[in-house]
């Protein structure tokens, strides 16, 4: 009887260790969706291990909205001296080195073209929260918040097809994309907005 407790006990501990390096091998897929895709970002944004972004260009975090309702932000540094800078938020969808070789190509820029057709342009300061909310339920909608106050007359209504949080920098500001609700500036527009979370088949 004592032979076959341990056997039992060496099973349920095999099965709990195999459980463990499963969460981890998810947590570290969820953090790894959770940021700032590399691929399919500018090869002129920079990128550190906490989402902090500098440089010129269009950046996509590896997460794709699933959810019917999320909600993220941007917490804005701007480079000395500087007072305001114009910087694009919102959604955009999948993109790859070869659309930026073709970007690089092009002669005329626009937001069909250049990626930002699901974004928009806000100006902000140092210290600002831009907050970014995303319905897909009934009206697909964009909704942007600066420092929790709503800009109803920016809002995107109506869009399809899978699309990842991005945002596009000019330059002269640094800017942090925060995932976590515990780091959260400002409450989300309305309650079913939720942080946004990694679909279980990406993992």
């Amino acid at each position: 009887m004592g032979s076959c407790c341990g056997c039992l006990k060496g099973a349920a501990g095999s099965s709990d260790r195999a459980t463990e390096m499963t969460s981890k091998k998810r947590s570290a897929a969820e953090t790894k969706n959770l940021s700032i895709s590399r691929k399919m970002s500018a090869p002129s944004i920079t990128v550190d291990d906490e989402n902090k972004l500098s440089g010129t260009g269009l950046a996509l975090a590896g997460v794709t909205i699933e959810q019917d309702a999320a909600y993220w932000e941007w917490h804005i540094s701007l480079t000395d001296g500087v007072d305001s800078s114009e910087v694009l938020f919102g959604v955009a969808t999948p993109k790859d080195a070869a659309f930026y070789k073709a970007l690089d190509a092009q002669e005329e820029d626009d937001s069909e073209s250049n990626g930002t057709a699901l974004m928009r342009s806000i100006s902000v300061k140092n210290d600002d929260t831009v907050g970014v909310a995303v319905q897909q339920s009934d009206l697909p909608m964009v909704q942007f918040l600066v420092n929790g106050e709503p800009l109803h007359e920016l809002a995107i209504n109506r869009f399809r097809g899978s699309v990842h949080p991005s945002i596009s920098l000019g330059g002269d500001a640094t800017c942090t994309l925060v995932f976590e609700e515990n780091k959260f500036r400002e409450l989300s527009p309305h309650a079913r907005f939720g942080p946004l979370i990694v679909a279980r088949g990406i993992i």
